[in-house]
């Protein structure tokens, strides 16, 4: 399942990130998000939403939560 079915407020771990885009997985990886990670969605935007990954919290579009498998 890919991060945009995941539910608000719930943590998952990341599984892989699926992108044969390499910028966007080194974005990705720079964000600390990766194999094995915890990540929650804390609410949903247009194009996109908020996720919180560590200690930190970004806005990613609907094009990075499609790749992050959980």
């Amino acid at each position: 399942m890919t991060l945009l079915k995941a539910e608000e407020g719930k943590e998952y771990i990341i599984q892989r990130i699926e992108t044969d885009d390499e910028e966007m997985d080194s974005f990705l990886f720079s964000l600390g998000c990766y194999s094995g990670e915890p990540i929650t969605v804390v609410s949903r935007i247009r194009g996109g939403c908020v996720v919180s990954i560590k200690d930190g919290r970004y806005t990613i579009d609907n094009q990075l939560a499609e790749a992050i498998i959980i």
